[in-house]
């Protein structure tokens, strides 16, 4: 069963740093790819954002937008990713959700960035709120 939980939100002030974390149970014996996506207040499911993501053999991407201040990582002995983000900004206010997809991964810079689209990912976790205090 494929399974991911989210954990490390809250209520936090502007400028400071948060590490997210995903933990989850895939099946070891495929490819995969885990990423990372958020929903702001007032938007809907289908209007999740890809924030960043990483596949079985460690190759990660992150939007372009984010760059340099968002960082995906993993700790394979936890079966966990982590997504870590500096310099908070009320803008990054939102649910961050983790979500996987199984059979894929990363073939080449221009691959990974279309795979940011949430509309690839099978298996979601249930989200972890991230709220940014000016």
């Amino acid at each position: 069963q494929v399974q991911l939980e989210e954990s490390g939100g809250g209520s936090v002030q502007a400028g400071t740093s948060l590490t997210l974390s995903c933990s989850y149970s895939l099946y070891s014996h495929m490819r995969y790819i885990v990423g990372w996506f958020r929903q702001f207040p007032g938007k809907q499911l289908d209007e999740r954002e890809g924030v960043g993501a990483i596949d079985k053999a460690g190759r990660t991407v992150v939007a372009e937008s984010l760059k340099g201040r968002f960082t995906i990582s993993k700790d394979p002995a936890k079966d966990t990713i982590y997504l870590h983000i500096n310099t908070l900004k009320p803008e990054d206010t939102a649910m961050y959700y983790c979500a996987a997809e199984m059979g894929t991964e990363f073939f080449s810079d221009s691959d990974a960035r279309r795979k940011l689209a949430a509309d690839l990912y099978s298996w979601w976790g249930r989200g972890t709120q991230v709220t940014v205090s000016s």
